[in-house]
């Protein structure tokens, strides 16, 4: 692809019909979606600065992809370690995409977020001496990762970080608060966020700044450790209200999530590995000094692969990750792992434990700058739903943590500024949405359409690919896009799989024009990195008053700084 493509892509400016002057309203000066590390992070910084704020979680505060995290938070902290050695770690892992200016001022951000969260009461493992206990994940050349409870992490973080909220009386908090579309006013600058409250109604929240924190989209995959609510659903309402996204072909699948059949998917972290635990198949076999040096230390997309072609060659449904070789106890290292294995029998230290690959984060997302502005005046994105240039092609593990934390309270000190300088623009009073319903002689299985986007973007958009698969995916993914579309209904789930297909579609369109392998895009038919596609896929959208009519996909070159000094 050497010139811009257009693609057909229509997406309606609106999901669902409002009227503003029936809807209650609520006003404040920066609007954060997403509770979890960094929609914290941006809400404190934010109210910190003087800004009037408020909170919307789609679930109970708690529930984010933060409090699902095991691993840590990565930061120079360790006498032999440097900025200069994680920057090169980050860059190796990210093949070649990273943005090395925002991989640098990220790590240099990395010690004052661990002070920060100590500062905020987290609990962070110590050794005996009361010194952070430091451990080492895959492709991290030194011991760098910060951790609490062993594999606990998230649950900390997010407990410390609820609290601190809660304790901010200037940041409001609407919890069971689904958003549904970011409003935008005549010049297109987005001015507030219509909502599914708690309560069951249509809501709308005026504001002068919104930040997206609303994290990734996991749910599209069959096989995932992310929770329920990791429907992309920011990604998709940006990109309705005209903002730029890029690199969406990128999702990490992490190789090792506990396999137990008619079970959630539960990830057993890196850190395990980075103990010492070491993957065998079924017929007991180490494999991965097979297919790295680094065996199960290599970078998340090696070890999620040759996971996948061992229960392939090996006709298995997993393969196995074996503790007993650690020197120190798994069950006082692990506890939380610990006791999810033995809820199904498993003893960690004595039977090595059924995992296999799900899908894990979103490396793409909408397109920001270095203060987390998108494309779309008004609005910001931070943490997984952006792509602010850390994670490049593959993002290096406990590195996420830590990109919501600088980046969240950089965003959130940076809107509140503009929240000053632009202030609050009501919402016209007037403003009225309407849609037309589709046919009643017709119904559509929700459940069972979302179970079918889930099976087919496992299947034809997962950990290996092919451009016949992808294309074939992309046919399918329009054609139930448009069929969902017809809908016109508020319902949540409908929302859900209305976004669900707009980030599979986006996706789809950028893996097929994407004719090379690199990072966690992996395409049988082109099995080896290219030159030429050392850039970013851009997906800018075409739109009018109804909505978007196409979107134009290009290629941005990848341009370092850092590096070559």
């Amino acid at each position: 692809m050497d010139r811009p493509q257009t693609f057909d892509f229509e997406l309606p400016r609106y999901l669902a019909p409002f009227q503003v002057n029936r809807l209650p309203t609520y006003r404040f000066d920066v609007l954060v979606l997403g509770s979890g590390v960094a929609g914290c992070s941006a809400a404190m910084a934010a109210a910190a600065a003087g800004s009037s704020v408020a909170i919307l979680a789609k679930d109970e505060l708690a529930e984010t992809n933060t409090y699902y995290a095991q691993g840590g938070v990565a930061a120079v902290l360790g006498p032999e370690d440097s900025f200069e050695a994680h920057l090169a770690d980050t860059v190796e892992v990210g093949c070649g995409l990273c943005d090395t200016d925002a991989v640098d001022r990220i790590v240099r951000g990395g010690p004052a977020a661990i002070e920060t969260l100590i500062a905020a009461g987290v609990a962070f493992d110590r050794g005996a001496k009361g010194e952070l206990d430091l451990s080492r994940e895959g492709g991290h050349s030194h011991a760098r990762i910060v951790h609490a409870g062993g594999a606990a992490t998230g649950i900390e973080i997010q407990r410390a970080l609820a609290e601190s909220v809660r304790r901010t009386p200037d940041i409001a908090l609407f919890t069971g608060c689904f958003a549904i579309d970011l409003i935008s006013g005549a010049n297109g600058r987005v001015i507030g966020v219509l909502a599914w409250s708690a309560r069951s109604e249509l809501v709308l929240f005026s504001a002068a700044q919104v930040i997206l924190a609303t994290g990734g989209a996991g749910q599209l995959f069959r096989e995932t450790t992310n929770p329920a609510i990791a429907t992309g659903d920011g990604v998709a309402m940006a990109v309705r209200a005209g903002a730029v996204v890029r690199d969406m072909e990128f999702f990490q699948f992490h190789p090792t999530c506990l396999y137990i059949a008619g079970a959630a998917r539960v990830l057993v972290s890196e850190i395990v590995r980075g103990a010492g635990g070491v993957l065998l198949d079924k017929n007991r076999v180490r494999f991965m000094p097979e297919y790295h040096p680094a065996a199960e230390l290599a970078p998340r997309d090696v070890v999620s692969r040759a996971c996948f072609r061992r229960m392939v060659e090996t006709n298995d449904t997993s393969v196995y990750l074996d503790l007993s070789g650690l020197e120190r106890d798994p069950h006082q290292l692990f506890p939380h792992i610990s006791r999810i294995c033995q809820y199904f029998d498993i003893d960690i230290k004595r039977d090595p434990i059924p995992v296999r690959p799900g899908a894990h984060y979103m490396v793409g997302g909408i397109a920001v700058d270095a203060d987390g502005r998108t494309s779309v005046a008004g609005l910001w994105a931070v943490g997984e739903c952006s792509s602010s240039g850390l994670h490049g092609a593959n993002r290096m593990g406990s590195n996420s943590l830590l990109e919501g934390l600088v980046c969240g309270a950089r965003a959130g000190e940076r809107a509140a500024a503009d929240a000053r300088d632009f202030p609050l623009i009501p919402i016209e009073a007037r403003l009225r949405v309407e849609r037309a319903r589709g046919s009643s002689d017709v119904r559509l299985g929700i459940q069972d359409m979302t179970y079918s986007l889930k099976s087919l973007m496992w299947r034809q958009m997962g950990i290996v690919r092919s451009g016949a698969a992808i294309k074939d995916a992309e046919s399918k993914l329009e054609f139930w896009a448009r069929a969902v579309d017809r809908l016109a209904t508020p319902d949540p789930r409908a929302v859900e799989l209305q976004n669900m297909l707009t980030i599979a579609r986006l996706a789809a369109l950028s893996a097929l024009a994407r004719e090379e392998s690199r990072g966690t895009h992996y395409r049988e038919d082109f099995p080896e990195p290219r030159a030429a596609w050392r850039a970013h896929t851009v997906l800018a959208p075409r739109s009018d008053a109804e909505g978007v009519r196409s979107v134009t996909l290009s290629r941005d070159r990848v341009r370092e700084s850092v590096g070559a000094r």
